[in-house]
């Protein structure tokens, strides 16, 4: 974006993103079905396989659906929720005031941070696509759901809030490109499982509402964390407290995850969920 402005103008840049974000709507629309078995594509021995797969996984018993503030009372709940947070506050950070920290404090001009910064995005990518297989492989190393998820969530939250903190502190460009590749790495290998909790958690006529309380209180970040950072910037004069506190964040949410995302931490009886 940065140089399609600095070739073209900032109107033209927009309208190409526009273009993208329509082309992506229309290739959703036409591929993208609400669910496996409604495809236009699926052969029929694998739809006959889909139904069959949901009549067992989601068989109802009887038993009343727990409502939603059932679900918010959960231990588990608010830790994912707030790992989600912690989450979005780096992602929300680094997409504001990275930029004016290179800017600033390493003296990069628009050119060279558009170039320098999108590494970081594509490393990351990879990691979102890395997350919920990873959490798939210790799954059936383990044979433990919850287990799987919350070793993703906790250690990655933990190396990214290290990553976060230190990027503050270096001098030079490239140890500040690195530090933030990696940390989106191993944040965006995250990105599967806050919703993988959920759906292993919730009750399948309840993952819709509580996934989406999830993610509206975790998307607060999105407000708080660019308005503290530039709050601190503007009363320190220095962007060191802003990835600290970044960082100071995640970790908390690591062990968060570490002591309330398992089994034993959640009345799975009662939400008639596929924990394991």
């Amino acid at each position: 974006v940065g140089l399609l402005a600095l070739s073209l103008g900032w109107r033209p840049a927009f309208g190409i993103i526009f273009l993208f974000g329509l082309v992506w709507v229309l290739l959703w629309y036409f591929i993208v079905s609400d669910k496996p078995t409604m495809s236009k594509r699926l052969a029929p021995e694998e739809r006959i396989d889909f139904e069959n797969h949901e009549d067992v996984i989601l068989s109802d018993d009887g038993r009343a659906t727990p409502s939603l503030g059932y679900y918010m009372k959960q231990p588990m709940v608010w830790a994912t929720t707030l790992a989600f947070f912690s989450y979005n506050y780096i992602l929300f950070f680094f997409l504001t005031w990275f930029p004016s920290y290179l800017n600033h404090s390493l003296h990069l001009d628009i050119k060279e941070i558009s170039i320098a910064t999108v590494i970081p995005w594509v490393i990351g990518a990879i990691g979102m696509v890395l997350g919920g297989v990873c959490s798939d492989v210790i799954y059936r190393i383990t044979g433990n759901a919850l287990l799987s998820r919350r070793l993703i969530l906790g250690v990655c939250l933990a190396g990214a809030a290290v990553c976060v903190a230190v990027s503050g502190t270096v001098s030079t460009i490239g140890s500040a490109i690195t530090l933030m590749s990696v940390s989106l790495f191993l944040l965006y290998l995250t990105g599967p499982i806050y919703w993988a909790v959920i759906q292993d958690v919730v009750h399948k006529d309840k993952v819709g509402s509580v996934g989406g309380a999830m993610h509206g209180l975790a998307n607060i970040s999105g407000i708080i964390g660019p308005l503290v950072t530039g709050f601190i910037v503007q009363f320190s004069g220095k962007y060191d407290y802003a990835f600290y506190l970044a960082g100071a964040i995640a970790i908390v949410s690591s062990l968060l995850v570490f002591v309330f995302v398992k089994s034993k931490g959640f009345k799975a009886n009662e939400s008639q969920s596929c924990v394991h």
